[in-house]
């Protein structure tokens, strides 16, 4: 007697094609298209894609570099929908700042919006030259209170867009040159907290 053949069934045509789109700050516009056989495990997938990508263009060059970070938050149909949690500027844009004679100085702050998002940014800033332990300290201090002051006056969205056009990094800026020559300031990287259910 013949042995009966297990049926084979092709995993891949059971899944469909899910449309990734961006949160209204920057008008619902595709990030990418992903692949899934299940909307739920959809559900607080990351996906990430450049600021230039998405149509927009940050302050001088770093919108080539920046990366912006979505997590799904809800699938409708066949499109899912995201939140923003968080931007990077790409390393190897960042090391070229670092220049012979400059002092680099490294700040990570924790900071509040206005809508109670709680966010965590990492600056970059760059003196005209080498400066003392003291002055570093100094920069970092400003640097930390300054960011604070900023995130409180905008809701979370706002706030990141302050930050994606450039606007944050040159009120840092004109901040931290009133303590001494400084080359450049750069808000390379932000976190959105989040909590989990």
């Amino acid at each position: 007697m013949a042995s009966k053949k297990a049926k084979i069934i092709d995993k891949w045509k059971s899944k469909k094609w899910y449309q990734v789109v961006a949160p209204s700050l920057f008008e619902g516009r595709e990030i990418c298209e992903v692949v899934g056989s299940d909307d739920h495990l959809l559900l607080n997938r990351v996906v990430r894609t450049s600021l230039m990508d998405l149509g927009l263009s940050a302050s001088g060059q770093t919108g080539m570099f920046t990366t912006l970070d979505f997590r799904i938050i809800g699938v409708n149909g066949t499109v899912a929908s995201t939140r923003l949690i968080g931007h990077t500027i790409a390393s190897s844009y960042t090391r070229t700042f670092a220049r012979r004679g400059k002092s680099l100085i490294h700040s990570v702050v924790d900071a509040k919006t206005k809508d109670n998002e709680q966010v965590r940014i990492k600056v970059v800033a760059v003196t005209n030259g080498r400066v003392s332990a003291t002055a570093k300290k100094n920069l970092r201090y400003a640097i930390q209170e300054e960011v604070k002051n900023i995130a409180a006056l905008f809701t979370y969205d706002e706030f990141m867009l302050e930050i994606l056009h450039g606007r944050i990094s040159s009120k840092l800026f004109n901040r931290l040159k009133k303590i001494t020559m400084m080359r450049r300031a750069e808000v390379r990287k932000s976190e959105r907290k989040e909590e989990f259910k």
